[in-house]
């Protein structure tokens, strides 16, 4: 993850890989139910006169439940699950990287490299977050539109990520499967760039470890990965809805024609406030996310594994 100012100038390239799978696999397991109703609560539809199929995160929950059960609420997670661990690797790998090269002569990060290096992270993970992500969240909303159709008689038709990922390189080719890369990078950037300067920025106000490594106490760690993930998810979440707007199912003619599209139809229709549904969730979803990956960093995982050196650039 970011490091210190003061930490040794280190860079173990296998143990960060490692760590970085085994922190996206546990956090994706523990917060996707909550993921995938903030997928629905950004992608719902206001009706003509207001009306809402969900009136809150609770209720969207409940409802989900109810009509989908408990592996429904997991609906999408397999891809998510497969693909977070070269995700995951790619973003904390590479922000340790270049902060690594950014120092200066005196071995100084300057807050200005701090955030470039956030954010070439950002930039080097959306390869493989845009598929991912476009994969999910079409799962994610295959059971909203499998519970629609059903309440109204029709024939459901039972769809998988494999499914989905063939009909959009059938129709599209690869570059199908990269719908919305644009909002992606926009907003894993962004969230890079806030997200990494800020968690090192709060690691380093923390109490030392008493070993004489200069690293923070895990607590410290852990609240400010939480603190850093959730400041950032909200910072960048208006983007994150016009993501998924766009990379969600649309039957028959496209419900929106871009990015800018996107953006003014939603103004127009729901107001400033609709950049935000979700906005809790996703909060609640990224702190756990990255405080998790804060507390595989601290316990060494990969290092105890491999028998190497700990200490983190």
């Amino acid at each position: 993850m970011a490091a210190s100012k003061n930490e040794p100038q280190q860079f173990s390239l296998v143990p960060k890989i490692i760590n970085g799978g085994i922190a996206g696999i546990i956090g994706v397991s523990c917060v996707f139910p909550l993921d995938l109703v903030k997928t629905r609560l950004q992608n719902q539809k206001i009706g003509p006169n207001g009306e809402k199929m969900y009136n809150s995160m609770f209720d969207c929950f409940k409802k989900t439940y109810k009509a989908e059960g408990y592996f429904g609420m997991y609906r999408g997670s397999g891809v998510n699950i497969l693909l977070i661990t070269p995700e995951k690797a790619i973003k904390l790998t590479a922000n340790d990287y270049f902060r690594h090269h950014l120092r200066t002569a005196k071995g100084e990060l300057p807050m200005f490299r701090q955030m470039l290096a956030g954010g070439l992270a950002g930039l080097f993970q959306i390869v493989v977050t845009t598929p991912m992500e476009l994969l999910k969240i079409q799962m994610q909303d295959a059971g909203r539109v499998a519970a629609e159709a059903k309440q109204l008689g029709k024939t459901v038709v039972k769809t998988s990520a494999s499914k989905l990922a063939l009909g959009l390189i059938k129709e599209k080719g690869i570059l199908g499967l990269y719908k919305g890369i644009g909002a992606t990078m926009l907003r894993d950037v962004t969230f890079s760039i806030v997200y990494f300067p800020l968690f090192a920025t709060l690691n380093d106000l923390g109490p030392r470890r008493s070993d004489g490594s200069n690293e923070a106490v895990f607590w410290c760690s852990f609240l400010s990965g939480c603190a850093a993930g959730s400041f950032a998810a909200l910072f960048v979440n208006p983007v994150d809805v016009i993501k998924t707007r766009l990379q969600a199912i649309t039957p028959g003619e496209a419900r929106y024609k871009g990015f800018t599209d996107c953006v003014l139809k939603t103004l127009k229709e729901e107001g400033p406030k609709a950049f935000f549904k979700g906005g809790a969730c996703r909060m609640i979803v990224i702190a756990p996310l990255f405080g998790i990956a804060q507390t595989v960093y601290y316990l060494g995982v990969a290092e105890k594994l491999l028998g190497v050196d700990g200490k983190q650039h």
